[in-house]
């Protein structure tokens, strides 16, 4: 097979001004500026199979997709000679939904399907990247000068962020583009670049990979499924309880859990009482579990597919409960308003299976701890965030950051004392015990319905996900010019989305996994510039509130603070559009066609017709 051979330099900046010099210039060398600086937003899914065919043979592939097309590209692992590179590479039309048997015949397609047969892609990295190119004429030789920012993401969270400037020879000789590269060598701020993006990427993946440890989530284990252990876990429609072993194994994990923290803080309170709580949390967890996912089906009742939703999450409400009220991981009470925030999506996706007038209290309550869970989640995020920022700075800059840190663990302690407050009141107690018993009753609350109307899964998941999807494409006319607010009403858009795609996501079949992950791209992009937001707000009202007490020092690293806060709401905005993009799409709207349509020839419908 005759491969093309891609040309090009590669240089790493010692600073932003040192590209945009050589983006601007009209002249490079003999060759002149054939165009305007163009811009262009990617994001590149570098993708092998599980056991590393592609790169075993000596080669990379990369999905990229630039809110239009999808297109997969090859290319070979070949070494560089300093900022020159020469590597084979071959692209073709793809669908990042599809297997590769299904893409539009290529010679890429055949390159990928004749090393990796039919074993299924998996992703390795996603590569962001904002580009600036310009191309540079001389005789018949014209190449392309590219400044591209890249972000390196793994599941969503942002690794790494590097710049580098790129020359690749678009067509004609290569002598101009040696002639560029001695230029580009002697600029004392490039520094020729010998790695790949992806070389790049796997490495920033690789430092920033935090070890697991077992004891990780204690509360946790507690919600692991029956099923997953021997014997079946009990169903939505026959409430029951799992297996006395798994529920044995519940109990030791809940009293671990409540005797760690009435250990740490409550000590008037007795071994027996700790005992007894424990085993009340552990059998409400057991009682509750249903599997490792709701298992809702295309055949449910609406009513009844969302009573499961609400049973499994309420038990990972219960048994991240104890974590929480200990309050010394973050992660325990983040699990736990998760809990609340799904229940709450639950009760908009299939509320209205149900009698209003006698589930409104759930709902009511609901709310009421979600938003006390949430006061104090936000001020754990501001202080993981501002802990990050200080990992990077002089010890005694860090040390000026103090008064923030103190400022909002004061406000941290204010909300815990209050989310405490509501968990031992009577009132949440005697809500979780009709909560439990409303989700362990099939048809309690239940509307009665005719045969007639729609009431199946089957017949309403389609409209419900059609309504969620058109919300987020609503704000596409105002994206240019959305300030935050703005795009955090979209951040709401894009939650519901999701959330009315994961509740119902084994029913939809395999095309619903790709769907959910580029929906949560653009939920966590924009949830970071709320983020980013939040704590320059609250840094520049610490500055007002503190004026005239606060040393120079301090004034100074905070201020600092407020303006990497301030820059990084810019680039995040800057950036919105591209992962709303991906949303709307041809390709997200063909596999969410898939997927309605698949949940809606359900082999219950077929048996029936």
């Amino acid at each position: 097979m005759d491969l093309p051979v891609e040309v090009e330099l590669k240089y790493r900046l010692s600073s932003a001004a040192a590209g945009e010099r050589w983006l601007n210039a009209g002249l490079l060398g003999s060759m002149s500026a054939a165009e305007p600086v163009r811009r262009s937003e990617s994001e590149d899914r570098y993708v092998d199979t599980r056991d590393g065919a592609l790169a075993g043979a000596g080669y990379a592939a990369r999905l990229r997709h630039d809110g239009i097309t999808t297109t997969i590209s090859v290319k070979s692992l070949g070494l560089a000679e300093g900022s020159l590179q020469r590597r084979t590479e071959i692209e073709g039309p793809a669908d990042g939904t599809l297997a590769p048997a299904a893409w539009m015949p290529s010679q890429a397609r055949s390159f990928i399907m004749e090393l990796c047969g039919d074993a299924p892609l998996i992703d390795l990295v996603t590569v962001r990247q904002v580009r600036r190119k310009r191309r540079f004429r001389t005789g018949s030789t014209v190449v392309e000068l590219s400044l591209d920012e890249v972000e390196v993401l793994r599941k969503t969270r942002v690794r790494d962020q590097f710049t580098e400037l790129e020359v690749e020879l678009v067509e004609g000789p290569e002598a101009p583009l040696m002639e560029l590269r001695t230029m580009l060598d002697a600029d004392a701020e490039l520094s020729p670049s010998t790695a790949s993006k992806l070389d790049r990427a796997l490495t920033a993946v690789k430092k920033k990979r935090k070890p697991q440890t077992p004891a990780a989530e204690p509360a946790a284990s507690a919600a692991e499924p029956a099923a997953s252990a021997g014997g079946p876990a009990a169903s939505a429609g026959e409430p029951g309880r799992a297996p006395r072993r798994k529920k044995a194994s519940a109990a030791r994990a809940a009293a671990a859990a409540i005797a760690q923290a009435t250990g740490a803080g409550q000590a008037t309170t007795t071994e027996p009482a700790v005992a007894a709580a424990a085993r009340a949390t552990a059998e409400a967890v057991a009682e509750l579990t249903l599997g490792r996912t709701p298992g809702v089906t295309a055949d449910d009742v609406v009513a009844e597919a969302g009573r499961k939703v609400l049973r499994f999450h309420l038990a990972r409400l219960i048994a991240r409960e104890p974590g929480t009220r200990l309050g010394e991981e973050p992660e325990e009470l983040h699990g736990m308003r998760v809990a609340t925030r799904r229940m709450r999506a639950a009760w908009r996706v299939f509320g209205d299976g149900f009698r209003p007038e006698g589930t409104r209290k759930f709902r009511s309550r609901l709310r009421v701890v979600a938003q006390k869970l949430g006061a104090v989640r936000d001020i754990d995020v501001l202080i993981l965030a501002l802990e990050a920022y200080r990992a990077d700075l002089p010890a005694d800059e860090g040390q000026a950051l103090e008064p923030l840190f103190d400022d909002w663990r004061s406000q941290r302690e204010a909300a815990r004392i209050v989310l405490t407050r509501e968990l031992d009141s009577g009132g949440y107690r005697r809500f979780v015990d009709q909560y439990r018993a409303f989700v362990l009753t099939a048809g309690t609350g239940a509307l009665v319905v005719t045969p007639t109307q729609p009431h199946h899964v089957r017949d309403t998941a389609g409209s419900r996900i059609w309504h969620a999807y058109e919300a987020v494409l609503a704000y596409g006319p105002v994206l240019r010019w959305a300030d935050v607010p703005t795009l955090h009403q979209l951040r709401i858009g894009g939650k519901w989305l999701r959330y009315t795609l994961e509740f119902v996501a084994e029913a939809l079949g395999p095309d619903a996994r790709p769907l959910i992950e580029r929906v949560v791209a653009m939920q966590d992009h924009l949830g970071l510039m709320n983020d980013a937001e939040v704590a320059a707000m609250k840094a520049r009202a610490l500055l007002v509130a503190r004026t005239g007490t606060l040393s120079n020092a301090q004034n100074l690293a905070i201020a600092r603070y407020l303006t990497s806060r301030e820059r990084e709401v810019a680039r995040l905005k800057r950036g919105a559009a591209a992962p709303w993009r991906a949303l709307a799409s041809p390709v997200f709207r063909r596999g969410l066609g898939r997927a309605v349509a698949t949940i809606a020839a359900s082999p219950g419908e077929a048996a029936r017709s």
